[in-house]
């Protein structure tokens, strides 16, 4: 459909287009199974300035908005999911910095997270806090001028691969969450290691690691936003970045939808191409409505965050349910369009039902994203009776 784009926007599809289909599709089904880190194409998306792209101007970047972050990203999903999650944990580790960050740590750190020349991660899950973010254990005690981090991090994309981490660590335990506040650390802050990379069903590409704080040291200055505002800087940093998992999920489904309709013309049964059976096409219909749905209120959602930046958790809640949720169950429906070849790795299909299953569980399960929803429903209802 027609979703009218400025010449702006299109030249950022046209840029990512062409990254995917050129660097991404032909590499994907290599990375997955070497489980390398893509740092070549990655390094050529830095070269098309899309890092930059939702970064301000006057920190070196593109100063766009939600909406074009989603349209870069609808095309890397599209190719490989592993791949876009690498380039899309960088805007996530960097939205703190963004959103409650001062001026000169903007000023220092941003330029070279826009130019690509650094990529950032984001600190929040721990072993005992992932979906209950309360229950994270990683202090940060200052002494002096510097603050002293020890903890973990537990499944942090980016990990190892990174150089500039915004992490969330308590710092006044008697205060709840109200005691948590937000730092940047540098891969060579000292006492900063990861753990060994981890092995995953799908986006392999991607690497995921643990973080490990053990006397960490970093400057005061370093503290992200006032102490004590650790969890607002991470529930903003979430519903911001919440659509760029939902595009991943239409990308990769359209991607599904390529491959099934492709092959349902060229596999030839009962002397016909299966396309040509009811069965087939009725599958391959609703494959194609539920990703253009689901693309519709992600592209509306975006517009809607970008517009309207203090009223968004319930449309990031809503579109990152329904567009994963659509990834999985159209990857599903593509793997058996194929039949036995979809189960095979010489076709891409069982790659991308592996990969679909993470978005439904990173950035917030779908099932918390649900909890958000209702409960703004209940706010909205509340305050109009």
């Amino acid at each position: 459909m027609d979703y009218f784009l400025t010449e702006e926007q299109q030249m950022i599809v046209d840029l990512a287009r062409q990254i995917t289909d050129e660097l991404i599709i032909p590499q994907r089904a290599a990375l997955d199974e070497s489980e390398e880190y893509p740092t070549a194409i990655l390094d050529a998306v830095a070269q098309a300035d899309l890092f930059g792209l939702y970064i301000p101007e006057e920190y070196g970047g593109f100063g766009a908005g939600t909406f074009e972050i989603v349209l870069a990203l609808e095309q890397f999903g599209r190719g490989c999911v592993g791949v876009a999650t690498s380039f899309a944990a960088s805007a996530l580790g960097a939205f703190p910095i963004l959103i409650a960050g001062s001026d000169e740590m903007k000023k220092k750190y941003m330029p070279d997270i826009a130019a690509g020349k650094k990529r950032a991660a984001f600190g929040l899950t721990e072993a005992n806090a992932g979906s209950d973010a309360s229950g994270i254990q990683t202090t940060a005690v200052l002494d002096g001028n510097e603050w002293v981090l020890n903890g973990t991090k537990q499944w942090i994309t980016n990990a190892g691969e990174a150089k500039i981490y915004t992490i969330i660590a308590i710092t006044d335990k008697n205060k709840g969450p109200r005691g948590a506040s937000m730092f940047l650390l540098e891969d060579t802050d000292p006492g900063f290691s990861y753990g060994i990379k981890e092995k995953k069903l799908g986006i392999r590409a991607s690497a995921t690691r643990e973080l490990i704080f053990k006397d960490c040291r970093i400057p005061k200055d370093r503290l992200i936003g006032r102490q004590g505002t650790g969890f607002i800087t991470v529930m903003k940093t979430l519903d911001k970045s919440r659509p760029g998992i939902a595009i991943l999920g239409v990308g990769l489904g359209q991607a599904a939808i390529d491959e099934s309709v492709t092959y349902a013309k060229q596999r030839v049964q009962f002397g016909k191409p299966i396309i040509a059976f009811q069965a087939i096409q009725h599958m391959l219909a609703d494959m194609a409505i539920q990703v253009e749905a689901a693309r519709a209120l992600v592209y509306a959602a975006a517009k809607h965050i970008d517009a309207h930046p203090k009223d968004m958790s319930k449309a990031s809640s809503m579109c990152k349910v329904f567009a994963t949720d659509v990834a999985m169950k159209v990857t599903v429906d593509a793997v058996q369009v194929l039949g036995g070849y979809g189960y095979m790795r010489d076709y891409p299909v069982e790659k991308m039902m592996r990969d679909a299953k993470i978005l439904q569980i990173y950035e917030g399960t779908n099932q918390i994203q649900r909890n958000v929803v209702g409960q703004e429903l209940n706010k909205e209802y509340t305050r109009a009776s």
